[in-house]
Parts: C-alpha cells; sequence; structure tokens
C-alpha cells in the first residue's frame, strides 16, 4: 500500500496514518532533503532569492508534510506503537535541522544575498527573512569549529529527546491516576454536571459509581465545589506530584533527573555560541533587549501586586474561618473556598454559567465576533478526513469571498490526549509554483464533553480559553504574508506572539459579545442582565493573586535559565522557594512538585520565555484599549488591527507593528485597569 504519509494531498490522511509509515516516511522526505540542498548548493553560481529561499521553503514544507500531522497524532492520539515511532523519528530530524543550520555553504549563500545588490529589491518581508536565517544560521552554531559544532549537534539531538520524554512522563502520569468512587456521600457539593461526567467516565471504563481523573474538567470542580475535604487533599497531592518523586504514583514517572539534564544542556549549548547563559541565548529572537528589563519588568508588576494579594488572601482566611472554623487554610482548601467566597459576594459560580455556554451557541458567538471584527464568514465541512469523531472541520472566507484559512478544532478531553490547549500549525500561507498556499490550524482543547443527551456545556473560563486559542489561530491563518520564514506566527517575537490571542480573550467579558456567544441549552436565552452584572462585578476578585501566581512561574523560569550553575545542586527547588518567598502568598506543602509539570519551560517553546504571557498582556490589554474608546465592535478599528498586525505576520518588529496600530508605543496602564490594580 502506498505509504498515505507520502501521498500528495493537500491535507493530511490522518485515518490512514499507521505507526509503521511514519519512520519510512521520514526517511525518505529527510534523504531526498539532503539530496536537494547539496544539488541547489552545486548549481549555484550566485545566489538569489528565486534560485535558493523559495527552493529551502518549498523543502521545509514537504518535510511538515510529513511531521506535522505525526506530530499532532502524537498530542491528541497517543499509542505505545505510535510513540515508539515519533521517538525513532526526533534524533533524525534533530540531526537534519542542525546539519542544516551548520551548513556553511549554505550560510554564506545566505549571507551573500543579505550583502548583495538584490537584498535592496526585496520587500520588507523578504528582507527580514534574509536577516532572521542568518542570525538563526549563527545560533546554531555555524561559526563554530568542527569539534564545537559536533558537540552542539550531539547537545541538540539530546535535548530534543529529553523535552519528548519530559511529555511523555507528564502523558503517563497524567492518565495513570484515577480516583474511583462508589458511595456518593463522598460526592457532597459537586455539581450535578461534574457527577454526571464522572459517571459517564466510569461508565466508559464499565465500572459502577463515579470515576475522577487528572484531567481538567474533572480535577477542578472538585477543587472548586467538593466538601469532602480529604477528597480534596488526595486529588491535590496526586495533580501536584505528577511526573515526581512524591505523590501517589512516586518515582514512577519521575522528571527530576530530565529536569536537570535540560537545565544543564541548555546552558552548555548557550555557552557554546558565546552566550553566559539560555535567558540571554533566549532573548536573542525576543523583543525584551536584555534579562535586566525583563527582570525589572516582573519585578515591578510584583511591587504592584503582592500588597494586594496578601490583602485578598487575609480575607480569604478570615472567611474560611467565620463559615468553617478553619485556622489554617492548606493548597487543596484555597480554590474551594474562593469559590464560596466569591457566591457569597458576587452570587455567582461557573457552574452557574455553564447552561448558557453550550457549544454550538459558543463556537458560532465566536465565530460571529469574527465577522463583525474583520467581516469574515467561517463554515463547517463534514468531507474532512479527521482523527477522531469529535473532531470539526471549518473554512474561513473573507468579504470578498476569497478563502484565507481552514482549521481543524479538537474540543474535549480524553483519554490518550496530552493536557491544555493550543493552536498549532497544518500547513503555511506561503508562493508556490501553482499559487498561494491556503494555511490551516489545528486548535486543540480539553473541555468538558457532552454528558448524556445534554450538549456539552462550557465554563466561562474555557469560552475565554477558546477565543485565547483562536487568536492564534487567527494570527496564523489571516496572514497576507506569503513568505514562509515570517507568515503567520513565524518569525514573530515570541514574546509579542500572545498579543492576538489575549487580545482576543476581551471579547468573551462584553456584553454585546455576550449576547452572540451565549444561549441557555434549554430555552436559547442569552446570559440574563443580573448574571452579566455578577460575572463582570467578579471578574477581577483575587485578581492580584492570580497576576502573583502567574509571576511567580515566570520570575521562577527566567531566573532558573538565567542563574543556572552547574556545579550548583537542587537549583529548581532552590531557586522555586526563593521566588515564592518573594511573590507568592500561598505556600504549597513541601511535596508539591510543581516544576515537574512545567511543560511550558521543560517541553514547550516557553523556555526563559514564561514571561512573554505578561509582557504580550501589556500590549493586547492596550491594543483592546483602542476598542474601548472607538466602540468593541466598530469594523474601522477591527480592520486597522487585522491588517496592522494579524496579516502582517513576522514580516517586521514586533513594536513597529504595534505603533501602526496604537499611534504610539504600549503603555502598561491598560493592563493595571483589567486587572483590577490600581496604577
Amino acid at each position: 500500500m502506498t505509504n498515505p504519509l507520502l501521498q500528495k494531498n493537500r491535507l493530511p490522511s490522518f485515518s490512514g496514518v499507521k505507526p509503521e509509515y511514519i519512520e519510512p516516511a521520514l526517511d525518505y522526505v529527510l534523504e531526498n532533503a539532503k539530496n536537494t540542498v547539496d544539488t541547489l548548493l552545486s548549481d549555484l553560481q550566485k545566489a538569489t532569492w528565486q534560485n535558493l529561499v523559495l527552493p529551502m521553503e518549498a523543502l521545509d514544507a514537504t518535510i511538515d508534510h510529513v511531521w506535522s500531522p505525526v506530530s499532532h497524532l502524537n498530542s491528541v492520539m497517543n499509542s505505545d506503537e505510535l510513540r515508539v515511532a515519533y521517538n525513532a523519528c526526533l534524533p533524525k530530524l534533530s540531526q537534519f535541522g542542525t546539519e542544516l543550520g551548520q551548513n556553511e555553504d549554505l550560510y554564506k549563500a545566505y549571507k551573500s544575498i543579505a550583502e548583495g545588490s538584490e537584498y535592496q529589491n526585496l520587500d520588507h518581508a523578504q528582507q527580514k527573512v534574509i536577516d532572521n536565517a542568518v542570525r538563526d544560521f549563527r545560533l546554531s552554531g555555524v561559526e563554530l569549529s568542527q569539534q564545537d559544532r559536533d558537540k552542539f549537534k550531539a547537545i541538540s539531538q539530546s535535548l530534543t529527546e529529553l523535552t519528548a520524554k519530559f511529555e511523555q512522563n507528564l502523558m503517563d502520569a497524567t492518565h495513570a491516576w484515577k480516583k474511583h468512587i462508589t458511595d456518593e456521600s463522598l460526592l457532597a457539593g459537586l455539581p450535578q454536571s461534574t457527577k454526571e461526567m464522572a459517571a459517564q467516565v466510569a461508565k466508559r471504563d464499565e465500572i459502577e459509581g463515579w470515576l475522577f481523573t487528572l484531567d481538567f474538567p474533572s480535577y477542578m470542580p472538585v477543587m472548586s465545589y467538593a466538601d469532602d475535604r480529604d477528597f480534596r487533599e488526595e486529588m491535590y497531592t496526586a495533580f501536584a506530584t505528577k511526573a515526581s518523586d512524591q505523590g501517589p504514583n512516586a518515582g514512577e514517572w519521575d522528571n527530576t533527573e530530565v529536569m536537570k539534564d535540560i537545565l544543564k544542556l541548555r546552558h552548555e549549548l548557550a555557552n557554546l555560541i558565546g552566550f553566559a547563559n539560555h535567558a540571554e541565548r533566549s532573548l536573542a529572537t525576543k523583543m525584551a533587549q536584555s534579562p535586566q528589563q525583563v527582570l525589572d519588568f516582573l519585578n515591578d508588576l510584583a511591587a504592584r501586586s503582592k500588597s494586594i494579594a496578601e490583602k485578598e488572601f487575609e480575607e480569604l482566611k478570615t472567611f474560611a474561618n467565620e463559615t468553617d472554623g478553619m485556622t489554617e487554610l492548606e493548597a487543596w482548601d484555597v480554590t474551594y473556598f474562593a469559590e464560596k467566597l466569591r457566591q457569597q459576594r458576587y452570587s455567582i459560580s461557573q457552574e452557574e454559567l455553564k447552561p448558557y455556554f453550550p457549544e454550538d451557541k459558543v463556537v458560532s458567538g465566536l465565530f460571529g465576533v469574527v465577522n463583525k471584527l474583520y467581516g469574515l464568514e467561517i463554515k463547517e465541512r463534514d468531507d474532512i478526513d479527521v482523527w477522531h469523531k469529535d473532531v470539526r472541520f471549518f473554512d474561513i472566507f473573507d468579504g470578498e469571498g476569497e478563502l484565507r484559512g481552514q482549521f481543524y478544532l479538537d474540543l474535549y478531553a480524553r483519554n490518550h490526549k496530552r493536557g491544555g490547549a493550543w493552536m498549532d500549525e497544518c500547513l503555511l500561507r506561503r508562493q508556490t509554483e501553482q499559487g498561494i498556499e491556503t494555511p490551516v490550524a489545528f486548535l486543540t482543547c480539553n473541555f468538558s464533553e457532552p454528558v448524556g443527551d445534554k450538549p456539552a456545556l462550557f465554563t466561562h473560563d474555557e469560552v475565554t480559553t477558546l477565543f485565547h486559542e483562536f487568536g492564534h489561530g487567527l494570527h496564523h491563518m489571516l496572514t497576507k504574508i506569503h513568505h514562509a520564514g515570517v507568515s503567520g506566527i513565524n518569525g514573530v517575537a515570541w514574546d509579542a506572539v500572545e498579543l492576538p490571542s489575549q487580545f482576543m480573550e476581551n471579547w468573551a467579558w462584553e456584553r454585546e459579545a455576550l449576547d452572540l456567544i451565549s444561549g441557555h441549552y434549554e430555552t436559547g436565552e442569552v446570559l440574563p442582565q443580573d448574571l452579566f452584572d455578577k460575572m463582570i462585578a467578579a471578574r477581577n476578585f483575587q485578581s492580584a493573586m492570580i497576576m502573583v501566581r502567574q509571576l511567580e512561574f515566570s520570575l521562577f523560569d527566567f531566573r532558573l535559565h538565567l542563574e543556572y550553575d552547574p556545579a550548583q545542586a537542587n537549583q529548581v527547588e532552590k531557586i522555586l522557594t526563593e521566588v515564592r518567598e518573594q511573590v507568592a502568598v500561598v505556600k504549597p506543602p513541601e511535596f508539591n512538585r510543581f516544576a515537574h509539570s512545567f511543560s511550558h519551560i521543560f517541553a514547550g517553546g516557553y523556555a526563559a520565555g514564561y514571561y512573554s504571557y505578561k509582557w504580550a498582556e501589556v500590549l493586547s490589554a492596550d491594543a483592546f484599549s483602542k476598542f474601548e474608546e472607538k466602540g468593541i465592535f466598530d469594523r474601522q478599528t477591527g480592520l486597522e488591527f487585522l491588517q496592522a498586525i494579524l496579516e502582517q505576520g513576522g514580516s517586521k518588529e514586533p513594536m513597529e507593528l504595534f505603533v501602526e496600530f496604537r499611534g504610539r508605543e504600549p503603555k502598561i496602564d491598560a493592563l493595571l485597569r483589567h486587572s483590577g490594580i490600581a496604577v
């Protein structure tokens, strides 16, 4: 049978992909790619955009055609066989990527374009592609001695394998733990929808009663509503010790050594190419100019937030004492009493809002918001091959009827799917011999599934997450740049890449938008005004506590990569403890192993870059403030954002694009106002 990964279909043939096809397909395209590069360079008299950059873009696209669906399946339909095939390919990809990045002849060819007469005739997006490529060759160690290049290659390969190991340990640890309950009295306080979902999960496993897992739609309601303190403690302990040396599965999928090795190798790699540490290496491709600038930014936010957060926590402790006689709040009590206090103060809970956010209404309403802002039409298709029956597929058309993008939507949590929510690229917009390639995105979430004959009902937090990921998707799909290196989110500085996603979240809080995205699943009634008023009143409930929690993650990540010292032991614990002393108001128990499941920095792209969420939030809040001035559905302002930010991708520096939209550089005031923290 023909290998489906090597067929010329535009979209992946997911149903035909089997683990045994993966390695042969990758071997084939990598071998072809190596031969293509050799042929290109041997025939090259003088490098130009046409005879070098375009063929290299096509070469990347050929590899992506095989690897993108495989990588995606590994995240959403993981199996032992798929994992073996995936892991066997990682060293090959790493080796190919490093060899390409260290190819001196290729480097000289790109450099000759950068320094030659053609460069001035290229448009700004093409110039950015060339500039980024020359920079990335240097960051790949192209100017090192052969001995150091070999060392760089070996380290890169090890890092690829280690980050995959971290993610796999976390996935295995998450799915290994389950809590089976047969005594309904233990479920006191839990919403009916949570109990129904747990019963459905138990039934799927062919057991009586209720089954709880560490997937977020199962975990969070227990922490928020379960009256049984022992149940909360047990669930918290399992969640907070995932993939570590502590907790119910202690040592079984332990990431302790994996983290140490990742940090050590990142530091060595940074040193090898002339940086003092990985934090400096990380900033070579970001908006922030120096480690000190990042630390000053985070410490300033911490100084503004800490005292308010302490006051919020004292209020919570007083409330818990007065209502429950609790003198000491443990980590597994905080969310529970916070939810009770929120309900007492604002008479509202996430659970109360869920009936108003059924999946179809939220999804169609989101599309309605995008239509009002940018004039886009989004239409569902049912003729596309998908990896799971719950996956949906959509086309995006602009006002002229042009197909601008397409996306897969995979909303529910399930076994063999990694946690969290993300947008990933399936196809990039780029110029091909056949014309412009339409970009395609994967949009993946882990929300509550439909229970019984009810539709999937989302919490408002889940609605906000969907808006966030769709913002990333729009950035990828609406680009008008057709040079792959700077198309969509490519080439965008990492600390600016969250701007379109956090920007989109704002509409999940606006009355006019909520009228589009809400509708009671039984009556169709939009979110009532009194519930909306309560929701807005409660929006900044404990916002300073949330702020310092994010700052804890950001400072821990940045300091860990900035201050790493190979001679010192236990740096993860030491730095995390110091950061918590500085900013945290809720002190977790000794057994807490948060870092062991911090996949953003140990398995994702956020190493020494988690601060990007807060950095970009300054940009997104300030960008949205223009809509607050002009009207949240002001089409002109929407088109200005579309043209300045979404369509231009990574073709210009983020500050340049922001100024183009806002008319000035960003200010922090809007973020502080939105967070309920005084300027």
